[in-house]
C-alpha cells in the first residue's frame, strides 16, 4: 500500500539543458525526498524527436500532501520548459473499464490480477457485446454491462453503443479503458474521445498475421514465434503506439489448437503488463512510439 504522501511526476518536453537539476532541485527545496528518479531523451536516433521524458517518484511533506498543492509547485517548471508535465497520487487506484467480446482469458486474467492485489487498480465495470461472462464478473463483484450488438449492425448502431459506453465512462470516472479481446471496430470517434487511455490487445505479433485467425495462418506458414501486441488505440486499425510484446516458441508438432492456446497465455501477460505499466504512470508517448521507464 503506497503511502498517501507518495506521487509519481512524469513530463516530455523538447530537450535541453537543466531539466533534470530544475525538477530535482525543485522538489528538494520544497521538502520532498526522491525515492527513484529515470530520464530518456530522444536525440540520438536518425528519427529522433528531440523530446525529453522523465518520471520521478517521490514523497512529499505533510504541506505538500495533495495533487493541488503540488501542481501549484510545479506550475512555475511547466511553464518556464513548456512540458506537459503530470501528478500523480499513488494512493489513489486508477479506475478501469474492462470491454470483452467472446473470449475470456484476458478478462480473466486482470479479474484476478486486480483481486489478488498484483495490479494497483480498480474494475469498476466490464463491457461486453455478448451475455457469456456475466456470471464469471458477478464472482468477483464486478459490475457487467451488456450492450448488444447486432450481426452486421449499421454503423449508427455501432455509434449509439458507442456513445452509450462514453456515458459510463464519464459516470464512473475511469481512468483507463482496456480492450481484452473486444472484437469490434471502434469509430474515429470514439477513438477520439479515448485518447491515450484505451488499450488494446492483439493477438499477433505486429505488424504481421493480421485479421481473422492469426494464429491458423502463423500454423500454415510454419512459423517459430508467435507473439502478441498491447498498443494503445487510435483510429488507425491496429497502428497505436505499441506498449508491450512478447513472444513464444512453438513447433510443427503443435496444431493450430496448440497455437492458439500459447498464445492466449502470451496475450494475457502482455496486456497486463501493459495495463499494470499504464496504471503505475510508466508510459509516455512519444509520437507513434512510447517510452516506458521500468
Amino acid at each position: 500500500m503506497s503511502s498517501p504522501r507518495e506521487f509519481i511526476l512524469t513530463l516530455s518536453c523538447q530537450d535541453t539543458k537543466g531539466i533534470v537539476y530544475a525538477v530535482s532541485g525543485l522538489l528538494y527545496e520544497a521538502g520532498c525526498n526522491i525515492i527513484d528518479s529515470q530520464q530518456f531523451g530522444d536525440v540520438l536516433a536518425v528519427d529522433a524527436t528531440g523530446l525529453f521524458f522523465m518520471r520521478v517518484h517521490f514523497e512529499a511533506p505533510e504541506r505538500l500532501a495533495s495533487a493541488a498543492e503540488l501542481e501549484a509547485l510545479v506550475a512555475p517548471l511547466r511553464a518556464k520548459f513548456a512540458m506537459d508535465l503530470k501528478v500523480h497520487a499513488l494512493a489513489r487506484q486508477p479506475r478501469l473499464l474492462l470491454m470483452v467480446s467472446k473470449h475470456g482469458h484476458c478478462l480473466n486474467d486482470l479479474l484476478f490480477r486486480c483481486q489478488s492485489g498484483q495490479l494497483p487498480a480498480a474494475i469498476a465495470g466490464v463491457v461486453s457485446n455478448h451475455p457469456d461472462f456475466a456470471g464469471l464478473c458477478a464472482s468477483h463483484g464486478v459490475p457487467f454491462h451488456h450492450l448488444p450488438l447486432a450481426a452486421g449492425a449499421s454503423a449508427e448502431a455501432k455509434r449509439a453503443q458507442e456513445r452509450q459506453v462514453e456515458q459510463l465512462v464519464a459516470r464512473q470516472q475511469i481512468d483507463l479503458v482496456v480492450l481484452a479481446r473486444y472484437m469490434q471496430i471502434l469509430s474515429g470517434e470514439f477513438c477520439e474521445f479515448l485518447r491515450g487511455r484505451a488499450i488494446n490487445i492483439h493477438h499477433s505479433f505486429l505488424p504481421s498475421f493480421k485479421g481473422a485467425k492469426p494464429y491458423y495462418q502463423a500454423h500454415e506458414r510454419g512459423v517459430k514465434l508467435i507473439g502478441a501486441t498491447a498498443h494503445y488505440v487510435t483510429a488507425e486499425l491496429d497502428e497505436g503506439p505499441i506498449i508491450e510484446q512478447d513472444v513464444a516458441r512453438v513447433d510443427h508438432s503443435h496444431d493450430p489448437e496448440d497455437f492458439t492456446a500459447v498464445g492466449r497465455d502470451v496475450e494475457s501477460v502482455v496486456l497486463a503488463r501493459a495495463v499494470l505499466w499504464h496504471v503505475e504512470h510508466r508510459v509516455l508517448l512519444n509520437g507513434r512510439k512510447t517510452v516506458v521507464f521500468k
